[in-house]
């Protein structure tokens, strides 16, 4: 028996393979497939089967490319709908894997389809049960994501949650161990612990929603304080369930390097974005006028879906020898309508002496500094309102990021207001200023080490939003 979590840190997602006797199942692949071709084929093992847990909201699955390139057919649990050809498995059906078993569990609450699988080692002992968004490590899947009829409220899905995760996972032997779909900083459950996996034992004993002693304070435990999903969710949700290109297609339309000519040209219509992929360290020094900062060195998928239009055209600006993982990584949350890349990147811009844009960067002392003697200072903080309201300097206005594609939300600044962006460590504050730069907002500085640099300063007066906090 072989069992390797592949986890995925900037979407905090785990797939999972599984394998025996020579042959393997994948479980939550996503859109890149490369890795699990490479793994059972230097393993000589054969994929059987691509188990998904349900239809995922915040990534896009594998499954589909997976599938034509293996033959292997696509398992999903019961009541699940799609527009392409699945295996729609039956609760307790039962799939081989080599010696091992697989089996189906039925579990509905995060969504309708929801199934957890359950892995019977040679000898038919319950070796671990791949829970998907249904349990994670202290916490669960949220119940406001599903794709589902008016009828069924968010009350009724966690009433369904808390009754498959009772009949189905807590009977369950506590040695069991626990794999999930997601770990800390995914959007899928409320406050999802540091570790990738767990036991059904510990869970028991450390997990809120299990130790809840009712229905009806389960339900309250898990509905309580559910932050806005981001708002790709529900795209991301109808295109694994309706279908998708090939990333190979997806590879071939975005692997176009372009001379600075033609990238200027392109990037003229109106409805272009044009995406600096680079660390935003490099970005605040030099950029494309214009141009939107998402470093992939942060959480780089899970932003670009939030703040990104899916229906309007690409240009890259990359470091070079990253265009291929930025195309890669933005596909994986469906963002697919690259039509090329600058060749040479920001150099060649620059060298072929066109217009550049620049962000003011700033220390935290010199802002606590300048705050006492200029009126006109404006402090963004670009935090959750979580964040915020656990602490914030003070006159400080809360934009977050999330919010920052409304061109409402700058409603309070004024073009003769010094505007300092901050968040918690530097990367949301530079993707924000890219954007209040786009709208018109130049009077910028960027706040080097954000909220964790501002509060080492000392003697700085902290507000907390104790209505937000209760």
């Amino acid at each position: 028996m072989y069992i390797k979590q592949l986890y995925t840190g900037c979407l905090s997602e785990a797939a999972y393979y599984i394998e025996s006797k020579g042959e393997a199942a994948i479980i939550d692949p996503l859109r890149d497939i490369d890795i699990y071709l490479d793994l059972a084929n230097e393993r000589k093992a054969k994929i059987r089967y691509i188990f998904e847990t349900h239809f995922h909201a915040d990534f896009v699955s594998g499954h589909l490319d997976l599938g034509k390139v293996t033959d292997a057919p696509i398992i999903y649990g019961p009541g699940t709908e799609t527009k392409f050809p699945v295996h729609i498995a039956k609760d307790g059906e039962q799939f081989k894997v080599g010696g091992l078993t697989i089996e189906v569990m039925h579990t509905p609450g995060h969504t309708l389809e929801s199934a957890c699988y359950l892995l019977k080692d040679e000898s038919g002992k319950d070796h671990c049960v791949f829970t998907g968004d249904t349990l994670f490590v202290g916490d669960v899947g949220r119940p406001d994501l599903a794709q589902k009829a008016d009828e069924i409220t968010i009350n009724d899905l966690a009433g369904m949650l808390y009754e498959s995760l009772q009949k189905k996972i807590v009977p369950l032997n506590d040695d069991v161990i626990i794999y999930p779909a997601h770990g800390a900083g995914s959007s899928c459950g409320k406050n999802i612990g540091a570790n990738t996996y767990s036991t059904i034992g510990e869970e028991k004993e450390y997990n809120y929603a299990l130790k809840a002693t009712s229905k009806e304070d389960f339900i309250k435990a898990v509905t309580d304080g559910i932050p806005p999903p981001p708002q790709y969710f529900p795209i991301n949700a109808r295109i694994n369930k309706e279908g998708y290109d090939s990333i190979d297609d997806v590879l071939t339309n975005g692997l176009k390097a372009l001379p600075v000519s033609e990238f200027k040209k392109l990037m003229h219509d109106d409805k272009t974005i044009v995406l600096d992929t680079r660390r935003a360290t490099d970005f605040t020094l030099g950029f494309v006028p214009g141009s939107i900062s998402i470093g992939l060195d942060g959480r780089f998928a899970e932003w670009a879906g939030s703040l990104l239009s899916f229906d309007a055209p690409m240009l890259l600006i990359t470091e070079t020898g990253k265009e291929k993982e930025s195309i890669i990584r933005l596909a994986r949350v469906g963002l697919d309508k690259v039509q090329g890349y600058l060749d040479g990147s920001y150099e060649a811009w620059k060298n072929a002496g066109e217009e550049i844009d620049m962000i003011v960067d700033v220390e935290a002392d010199e802002l606590l500094m300048d705050i006492p003697f200029d009126p006109n200072l404006v402090v963004v903080d670009v935090r959750k309102p979580t964040e915020y309201a656990e602490g914030h300097l003070k006159d400080a206005i809360n934009i977050p990021l999330s919010e920052m594609t409304d061109p409402g939300s700058m409603v309070n600044i004024e073009d003769n207001h010094n505007v300092y962006v901050h968040c918690a460590g530097g990367y949301r504050s530079v993707i924000a200023s890219s954007l209040l730069k786009r709208q018109g907002i130049h009077n910028i500085r960027n706040v080097v080490g954000g909220w964790g640099k501002i509060i080492e300063q000392g003697k700085v007066e902290i507000i907390k939003e104790k209505s937000v906090l209760n």
